[in-house]
């Protein structure tokens, strides 16, 4: 392991993290962890554990690893979009390369409500940003 270990360790949770004061300045050298908090990663609520305050020290780790790990999860949400680009474009070449007349009966309708929603719901919200930008273009005319 590393010489120099990190004084905060946060276990991932559904919503969050558990959060870790790691310790290895005790007699038997071995690494603990103190638990001292949870955080919830959507609303940033930041929860003691037990009847120990937090120090200045730890509520700033806690705000740098939710500020790093909101931006973290923003990433994975636009690249899990990306795969599910990639994941239509490989069904539309199993429809038309591969699936059996079952499979298509199997999967058609559901396919097509899913999609059908996703396209009223991506032509609403272009229109509405559209609306904004010739709002916002109304309300500043360049000379």
């Amino acid at each position: 392991m590393s010489e120099s270990l990190p004084d905060y360790y946060f276990r991932i949770r559904e919503n969050g993290a558990a959060v870790f004061r790691v310790d290895t300045a005790n007699r038997q050298r071995r690494i603990e962890f103190e638990e001292i908090a949870t955080v919830n990663v959507r609303n940033g609520n930041i929860r003691p554990h037990g009847e120990r305050p937090l120090t200045p020290a730890d509520l700033s780790a806690i705000e740098t690893w939710l500020k790093e790990r909101r931006a973290l999860l923003e990433g994975r949400e636009v690249d899990d979009i990306l795969r599910a680009v990639d994941h239509l474009n490989l069904t539309a070449q199993w429809v038309q390369s591969r699936a059996s007349e079952a499979q298509l009966d199997a999967v058609t309708d559901t396919l097509l409500l899913a999609m059908h929603d996703l396209r009223m719901v991506l032509v609403r919200r272009k229109a509405e940003r559209l609306t904004k930008g010739d709002e916002a273009a109304a309300g500043n005319p360049e000379f």
